[in-house]
């Protein structure tokens, strides 16, 4: 059992880090971008994926 929590506590130090926001808006962003290009086709991750990332970024600093 201590290897498992090991195990996940290794992966939530190393997805989450410092910033909980950060690693949401990353797992938020690649969800979009991936409804985006089953909706619309790659154009429209194009547009959506950047606007996510810059937007989590600046909530991260806001924060």
């Amino acid at each position: 059992m201590k290897y498992i929590k090991g195990f996940g506590y290794f992966w939530y130090d190393f997805i989450v880090g410092d910033s909980i926001l950060l690693a949401i808006g990353g797992v938020g962003a690649l969800a979009l971008a991936y409804i985006a290009v089953a909706a619309g086709g790659a154009a429209a991750a194009e547009v959506v994926l950047p606007l996510v990332v810059i937007g989590t970024i600046v909530a991260s600093l806001i924060h």
